[in-house]
């Protein structure tokens, strides 16, 4: 049986690794957290030991291997809609501002974890275009990217279980944008898809060639990263926003590495970040 427990050495290893790698920073004392996260890789790659695969994945011998333990401490499943507000001031504030100037619209969900937050951002935006028939005609594309391969592969194919159905999504919204598939699960219907691309983006790189965007949803993940990091992805979603673009990010997180390039607008509830 192969031993899941994370020495002091390797694990002060694998936390050097994953900021270098990711930028996550990991706490002091989150051996569980990697042992919990690395348990069933343990056996699936057939190593006797966490800290024989920790010394496999940091010397970067095993390229599949380094992808799955990426993909197992980047993925997070989160909800439908949270915390509601930025959705509701989508469609009562955002849209209908970004709708009388008649361009495309574009929104970029980054590290978009399971797919509950770009595809409530598509519903958001068909519930706007009901209410508001020949809205956004020029068309709406919204960029959904994630470092986890797995995990995107699982999004665009938009199924989910009833667990992750029950987690913030609404009884009239559930019946609205999905229907049951061939197989009897649960799929996302084709046109909130068809709104919706998947591509893979480590946030440590380059976003150029995502384009601009006029929203950019940020959220929940830069309190992954050291301060220095998250300055740099501030900086860098700001060059991918148009003039007074807006990001949001989670409730627990701030632009105070950034406020230079950003201004805060609050709302009631919640609140958003402009590009200055």
């Amino acid at each position: 049986m192969a031993n899941k427990d994370v020495s002091p050495a390797s694990y002060l290893k694998f936390r050097e690794f994953l900021e270098k790698q990711c930028g996550i920073v990991l706490g002091e004392n989150k051996q569980y957290l990697v042992r919990s996260r690395l348990a069933s890789l343990l056996f699936k790659h057939k190593y006797e030991s966490a800290d024989e695969l920790i010394d496999v994945v940091v010397r970067g011998f095993d390229r599949t291997l380094l992808q799955s333990v990426i993909d197992a401490m980047t993925t997070n499943e989160t909800l439908w809609f949270r915390d509601n507000y930025p959705f509701d001031l989508l469609i009562k504030e955002l849209l209908p501002t970004l709708s009388a100037k008649n361009q495309k619209l574009r929104i970029w969900s980054a590290a978009c974890s399971s797919g509950q937050e770009p595809y409530s951002i598509a519903m958001s935006v068909l519930e706007f275009q009901r209410q508001r028939p020949g809205a956004l005609r020029a068309g709406v594309e919204i960029v959904a990217t994630d470092l986890s391969s797995e995990m995107l592969q699982k999004c665009e194919s938009g199924i989910y279980d009833e667990l992750s159905l029950a987690r913030g999504l609404s009884p009239q919204r559930r019946q609205a944008f999905f229907q049951q598939n061939e197989e009897g699960l649960m799929q996302v219907k084709p046109e909130v898809r068809r709104m919706v691309s998947f591509r893979s983006l480590n946030l440590l790189t380059s976003y150029a060639a995502l384009g601009r965007f006029d929203i950019v949803f940020c959220r929940n993940v830069l309190i992954y990263f050291s301060a220095e990091v998250k300055q740099r992805i501030l900086q860098q979603i700001a060059g991918q926003l148009q003039p007074k673009g807006v990001l949001f990010l989670g409730a627990s997180e701030s632009i105070s590495a950034a406020s230079d390039i950003y201004s805060m607008v609050k709302c009631h509830p919640g609140l958003y970040y402009q590009k200055k």
